[in-house]
């Protein structure tokens, strides 16, 4: 079955003032995991105050690596080029494996400025990152950008936007419902074990599966990236931290003590 996605990018248009679906499932995403993380906090007896403070460095975390993350990482010719557009971030062009550089750099100052332990809060704020995700892919749908591969057959999307008239793989809807399958197992282990868990059991759990899904969904993408190699970039970027989580469960985990709650 072929779909057309002729969508207008643009959600709002009130006297010129314009709201763009990207921005629109962005905020949905950040607001939504900023409640669950509200919900988390108070069931757990941590201070929200905390989060209200800690939730300022990871925006600005995730948003700033983020961006450099997809400038840097896919099209630092054309930004480089053309700076003014590295501020338009409402067009889309945000890179989740910057994002995620960025949002460990920013815990780790707000951890050295509070003077917390890493291991305090890490697990629980990785719980609706995938949820978040998946809003942004969304975006990216709407926008008619990273685009998958063509499927060759009576299957896929075609986008209109891009003056095509062959089908893709719908590979943004393809990593949005994996993000939301990635939530759904993390809020399932944290119910079930994150109490008896050892340390950063859903961190872990969380780079593996998430950029696990993220490798194997690049195969439906269309080459994204300045290499001469078989693999894209995002693939490139995703075995890190694969191999983090690989090397956390096999030499690590089963060294940890079990959480005191």
């Amino acid at each position: 079955m072929v779909f057309i996605n002729d969508l207008s990018p643009i959600l709002v248009n009130v006297g010129g003032f314009e709201i763009h679906w990207y921005g629109a499932f962005f905020a949905t995403g950040i607001l939504l995991n900023y409640f669950i993380l509200t919900y988390l906090f108070k069931k757990h007896k941590h201070p929200v105050t905390d989060l209200d403070s800690l939730a300022v460095y990871l925006f600005f975390g995730l948003v700033i690596g983020a961006r450099l993350g997809h400038i840097f990482f896919y099209e630092a010719d054309y930004y480089l080029s053309n700076p003014v557009e590295i501020l338009k971030i409402w067009n889309g062009g945000l890179a989740s494996h910057g994002a995620l550089i960025g949002l460990f750099i920013a815990y780790f100052i707000w951890l050295k400025v509070h003077k917390i332990k890493f291991t305090k809060y890490a697990d629980l704020l990785v719980i609706a990152m995938p949820l978040t995700g998946a809003f942004v892919r969304l975006g990216n749908y709407f926008n008619s950008e990273i685009v998958g591969k063509p499927t060759g057959n009576d299957f896929g999307v075609v986008f209109r936007r891009l003056g095509e008239d062959f089908p893709r793989h719908p590979v943004q809807l393809y990593e949005s419902i994996m993000g939301l399958v990635v939530f759904v197992v993390l809020w399932i282990l944290y119910k079930k074990y994150y109490r008896n868990a050892k340390p950063l059991y859903l961190l872990f759990t969380f780079l593996f599966l998430y950029f696990g899904g993220r490798f194997i969904a690049e195969f439906f993408k269309d080459l994204q990236g300045p290499l001469d190699m078989p693999i894209t970039m995002g693939q490139l970027l995703s075995i890190i931290p694969v191999l983090a989580a690989v090397i956390y469960f096999i030499f690590f985990y089963p060294k940890l003590n079990r959480r005191h709650s």
